[in-house]
């Protein structure tokens, strides 16, 4: 997969702009997604859709930072209760969101609920991960990111600005502009 990420911030706010093209268990795959977060990185909106096929809603949530969702019309979505986060299948971006806003200290785990959103089927429920810093440099450092239902475990060494570099087996920064 190739991803494009347009990373901005304006009046206090971060936005993430970022579309995802390539193929997912052999078939086309477009996403585009936003995400919106505040100063300390507490993901308050998210927009995914898939490009090629408007038979698949996408996903449009409103979040108060604090753990509560709702849709953009207004409906509460209790299942993300608890959830700060946002994570989206497709892209390393995500990953960010909770690294940056845990701060973590080398040697601290912690464990999380995030609101995980599957673009195959463009659904998102909540699952519960898990966050080690292993390492912490001026110019990066190392996280150890563990799905915690799923057992899937991966070491992101990541940049200054806590961007994921390289996801084995799955994602590899190839730019950065």
């Amino acid at each position: 997969m190739l991803e494009h990420l347009l990373l901005t911030t304006s009046g206090g706010e971060i936005f993430a702009d970022g579309m995802i093209v390539g193929l997912r268990e052999g078939n086309p795959l477009r996403v585009r997604y936003k995400v919106r977060c505040d100063a300390a990185w507490r993901v308050r909106s998210v927009r995914v859709a898939a490009l090629d096929s408007s038979k698949t809603p996408g996903v449009d949530l409103l979040s108060d930072g604090e753990g509560s969702w709702k849709t953009r019309g207004g409906e509460a979505a209790p299942e993300l209760d608890g959830c700060v986060d946002v994570d989206i299948s497709a892209t390393p971006f995500t990953n960010t969101l909770p690294i940056r806003r845990l701060g973590l200290a080398p040697g601290e785990s912690v464990d999380i609920a995030v609101a995980y959103v599957g673009v195959g089927e463009m659904q998102v429920w909540d699952e519960p991960q898990r966050y080690t810093c292993l390492e912490r440099r001026s110019d990066g450092g190392l996280y150890r990111f563990k799905a915690l239902d799923g057992g899937f475990m991966a070491d992101l060494p990541v940049d200054a600005d806590s961007l994921v570099l390289d996801y084995p087996d799955l994602f590899r920064r190839v730019f950065s502009g």
